[in-house]
């Protein structure tokens, strides 16, 4: 295996759990109530996409310009007052892998502008030889498009890359694609019918570093 291809928020960034604390405020502040619970229904999916789940359930009351200039705001004083909560094991797996020769991608459904400030402010921007997100491929996951397009761009076939992810549709989406899909849970845990897609499931990046280090004795 010659690469590796991570998933970003709920893999490397502990951002589901906060977007949940996040989106009940908002939805408060909107007057349509707690919507936490929406994480879950638009989890893997592009900002797009995302919004017409919303508009679906909310209709006219649902503004997306209203929504993220307070999400941004929850955003801002969380992270000045905490920074972006990283995942356990994040460093030490990154470090592994550019210490052995490994390529290293992004293939996250956000949006370009939001990844590259995520990884620029914790510091592990100069890890990653590509970043493809979102806004850049024409099918979101469960499509196999951005995981294509991250092993294409590090000129590597799928079955050669790790893929990382957490959520349903990113693990379909690495599995399309034919890469080596690995599990690491974070708020979805996987049905029996996804569970056949996994190379290999770790409870978190640390164990799978050491798996890889297992793998070279």
């Amino acid at each position: 295996m010659n690469a590796v291809v991570f998933d970003m928020d709920g893999v490397m960034f502990d951002t589901e759990r906060l977007a949940i604390k996040a989106w009940d405020w908002i939805g408060e502040q909107m007057g349509i109530g707690k919507v936490g619970y929406m994480v879950f229904k638009t989890m893997g999916r592009t900002t797009e996409e995302s919004v017409k789940i919303f508009k679906n359930d909310f209709g006219d009351k649902f503004v997306n310009d209203d929504f993220q200039r307070y999400y941004s705001i929850f955003l801002e004083k969380y992270y000045k007052e905490n920074g972006i909560p990283v995942k356990k094991g994040l460093y030490e797996l990154l470090e592994y892998l550019e210490n052995n020769g490994f390529k290293i991608a992004v293939a996250s459904s956000n949006s370009r502008d939001v990844v590259l400030q995520h990884l620029r402010d914790t510091g592990v921007e100069k890890y990653f030889d590509k970043i493809i997100c979102g806004d850049m491929v024409s099918k979101s996951k469960p499509e196999p498009d951005i995981y294509l397009t991250a092993c294409k761009e590090l000129a590597e076939s799928p079955s050669d890359c790790y893929a990382i992810e957490d959520s349903k549709t990113g693990l379909q989406s690495a599995y399309a694609a034919g890469c080596k899909v690995i599990m690491v849970p974070d708020l979805y845990e996987a049905e029996s019918e996804i569970e056949k897609l996994l190379f290999k499931r770790f409870d978190n990046l640390l164990i799978f570093k050491e798996y890889l280090e297992q793998l070279q004795k």
